[in-house]
């Protein structure tokens, strides 16, 4: 916008007149040239292997101007300027790996006459096997980054020595619930005292824990901090956690005010909307931490649930099959107005996340309120392939999908009937997108569940393989296998392949203008 409030379109009139051509994601502004650097797809062939991404940049004045820096790869992400603007670091990677497979971060020079970047610069990792995420610069120059060599994505650091460091090594997730399937996502931020806000995933407990800390140069060169525990310190780095007593159960997206006293993030829990919260940093001298408040909630306050009516999760773990563990998140029946008679079990309701890389959530969702409010039980399953458990966990999935998630939702409604938590005659599952193909696929090659529903579900991995978008176009390369090399394995999962094998009821619901899971496949299954 300009002083005078009208508003300059920055980008090219094809951009926006035809909605097709160029779309710009994930920017940073760089002052001194007048521009910002961005992602840029140009579709300007649609399809997806001729879709093309670059790292480019785009001038301020409203000529729409646009000067693509970094190409070369299949996909780019994360451009970020370091506070000099001497150096651009950025996230790379290309088919068939996913961002939560392997990614490479480099560091280019910057070119301070023209502004261009004359060279893919320097890879601070290889891409092989590593899943690098989320580069930041601190004000003092120094590169942030979340990385999971250690096999478990934690943030690190590369100083002035040019040794990288682990700020907390901890077998535990800082990268955010579901990392890679969005541009723009960053879980820790920089605080004007110096200190690094950020959060990770507790597995013991299915809750954030917000991370406050202060570090200094590295002397040892063995790239690894310990953990020191609640307010200790050493000579490096030290560390405090806060956790479910001052803050919500849920948390990201930190941002911290200018002044560096207060904490803004999103925040849910269970019993109530997400929004938005501003906490209160604790300082040394301020004694216990206050209570993060909700300043904006994402809900109007007409359509708030009564918390009398709102079952809280319990995150379980359970056996699967290979003598191995999998995870949920399980809802109890809740409703005051109503009592199950003496002895009754009631209804279960598993369901399966989309993704499939990704994870069950804890935030308060009406979808699964509707069903316990009406007596039934909810297990919402992270099944082996989740985000959130670690690397290894989450390969489990490699060329597994179809297998192993369709193992750890029965075995999770199993586990519930073994507990006396569900009623082993009234088990019914249901899922969307990718967790539309788990439930699709318990229901054809199980003999579990007695009714399902499919929400925009895979139904043929082989129609998939050659019609979803550029991002996904290589994905079940490493979740079932190449096509048409594996054309056996794609037809011996698809349940659209083994339809005669169902025999219960099952809904099936889809979207017209869905990209990513096109309605033929919803068409082909009920056909």
């Amino acid at each position: 916008a300009k002083k005078d409030g009208s508003v300059v379109a920055l980008t090219p009139p094809e951009a926006y007149e035809k909605d097709t051509l160029y779309r710009f994601a994930d920017a940073v502004l760089d002052v001194a040239r007048n521009r910002l650097i961005c992602i840029r797809e140009d579709h300007t062939n649609p399809k997806p292997s001729e879709v093309v991404n670059a790292i480019c940049a785009l001038a301020l004045d409203g000529s729409g101007k646009a000067e693509v820096l970094v190409s070369g790869k299949d996909f780019f992400a994360a451009p970020r300027l370091s506070p000099d603007g001497k150096k651009l670091a950025y996230i790379c990677w290309s088919h068939p790996n996913m961002p939560w497979d392997s990614t490479q971060l480099f560091v280019a020079d910057v070119d301070a006459k023209t502004g261009k970047v004359p060279k893919a610069g320097k890879a601070l990792s290889e891409g092989k096997g590593v899943s690098v995420l989320q580069p930041a610069w601190s004000p003092n120059g120094e590169l942030h980054f979340v990385a999971d060599n250690s096999g478990w994505w934690n943030l690190y650091k590369q100083g002035a020595d040019g040794k990288i460091v682990n700020l907390y090594a901890k077998d535990a997730e800082f990268s955010g619930a579901a990392p890679g399937w969005g541009l723009g996502g960053q879980s820790f931020c920089f605080l004007p005292d110096g200190r690094i806000a950020t959060c990770y995933e507790d597995r013991a407990s299915g809750s954030t824990k917000l991370v406050l800390l202060r570090n200094g140069p590295a002397s040892s060169g063995s790239g690894v901090f310990s953990f020191l525990g609640f307010g200790r310190k050493d000579a490096e780095v030290e560390i405090v956690e806060f956790g479910q007593e001052c803050l919500p159960r849920s948390l990201g997206s930190l941002c911290p005010s200018p002044d560096g006293k207060t904490l803004y993030f999103a925040g849910s829990d269970p019993d109530q909307p997400g929004g938005l919260y501003a906490w209160t940093l604790p300082t040394a001298k301020a004694g216990a931490p206050a209570r993060a408040e909700m300043i904006v909630c994402s809900m109007s306050e007409d359509m708030m649930i009564d918390p009398a009516f709102v079952s809280s999760p319990t995150l379980l773990q359970f056996p699967t099959s290979g003598g191995e563990k999998a995870y949920g998140y399980y809802y109890a029946p809740a409703n005051p107005n109503f009592q199950a008679p003496a002895g009754d079990l009631p209804p279960l309701l598993v369901k399966a996340h989309g993704g499939p890389t990704a994870c069950a959530r804890t935030s308060l969702s009406p979808g699964i309120q509707f069903w316990t409010s009406r007596g039934f039980a909810v297990l919402d399953v992270d099944y082996r392939g989740s985000t959130g458990y670690g690397r290894e966990y989450r390969e489990r999935l490699k060329g597994n999908w179809g297998i192993v998630d369709i193992e750890d939702v029965c075995a999770g409604a199993q586990y519930l009937v073994k507990e006396a938590l569900a009623n082993p005659l009234q088990l019914a599952i249901d899922g969307g997108s990718a967790g539309g193909f788990t439930t699709l696929g318990a229901l054809t090659f199980k003999d579990v569940f007695t009714a399902g529903c499919s929400l925009y579900g895979v139904a043929d991995l082989s129609a998939l393989a050659g019609d979803t978008h550029k991002f996904e176009s290589r994905y079940l390369d490493g979740l079932v296998g190449r096509y048409p090399e594996d054309k056996n394995i794609y037809e011996e999962r698809a349940p659209i392949q083994h339809v005669e094998k169902m025999s219960c009821p099952i809904l099936l619901l889809q979207g017209s203008e869905d990209k990513i899971v096109p309605p033929n496949q919803a068409e082909m299954m009920y056909a």
